[in-house]
């Protein structure tokens, strides 16, 4: 069971999300604007410092809101000391691919546009936690990873170059380390959408090169150490 805050004005659209997610085991809480969205998410992220069952696992955001944009609650999570990494998956009408790019540059970890299936939707929630649970429990039997002058603990959650920690969201950390994984093999989008997402899911093949893009300028120089294949996809390089 996760709890998960729904960030929604929608009164129809927050209800028939809070009903699934409760169908599906989990613990859904409605905060109906982005301010109070915000302000629940503080609340939940101090209450599961006290109580770690309390600890928010999730948010579902809505893009259009009455009062604060999604994209400007999206940026203030990610403000937050605990809010770094606390997944967020923006659901909205905007279908156009430019919007979902911005949501994802701006940290979502997903993408839904409306209207959507209810089982597409559940699949990546679930696809989502999944990640998140996989980087908890790594272990530190899992080492440290690195290429050039790039470090990547998993235990830690941390990435340096040259020893200065950067800045990932939870799915940059997740593709680098795909690729660290994975040294001189070739990655075709198909597969990082694959075993990135963690699911088929209908993104387009430029938001994968987008976050390889974001994820090279984040890395500096050192990025470069990621390689395009052309036509075919990418590869972590000698």
């Amino acid at each position: 069971m996760a709890r998960i805050l729904v960030i929604e004005d929608e009164q129809d659209l927050a209800d028939l999300l809070e009903y699934n997610l409760k169908g599906d085991g989990h613990a859904p809480e409605v905060a109906r604007t982005g301010a109070a969205g915000v302000s629940r998410v503080k609340a939940m992220l101090q209450e599961g410092k006290l109580n770690e069952a309390k600890r928010p696992e999730l948010v579902l955001l809505d893009l259009m809101l009455p009062d604060i944009s999604g994209s400007e609650v999206c940026r203030m999570i990610r403000e937050l000391p605990d809010g770094k990494r606390l997944p967020i998956i923006m659901v909205t009408a905007r279908g156009e691919e430019t919007d979902r790019v911005r949501g994802l540059e701006l940290g979502a970890d997903d993408y839904v546009v409306k209207p959507f299936s209810v089982k597409e939707l559940l699949l990546r929630v679930k696809a989502v936690l999944r990640r998140g649970t996989e980087a908890d429990d790594a272990k530190p039997a899992e080492g440290v990873r690195t290429a050039g002058d790039i470090r990547l603990d998993p235990v830690r959650h941390e990435v340096t170059v040259k020893g200065t920690t950067v800045a990932l969201t939870a799915l940059e950390f997740r593709l680098l380390k795909t690729f660290l994984e994975r040294p001189g093999r070739v990655q075709t989008r198909e597969t990082l959408l694959s075993d990135v997402w963690g699911i088929e899911a209908d993104i387009t093949t430029r938001t994968v090169d987008t976050h390889v893009k974001r994820l090279r300028e984040k890395l500096g120089p050192a990025g470069d150490v990621i390689e395009t294949i052309r036509g075919v996809g990418y590869k972590l390089g000698d």
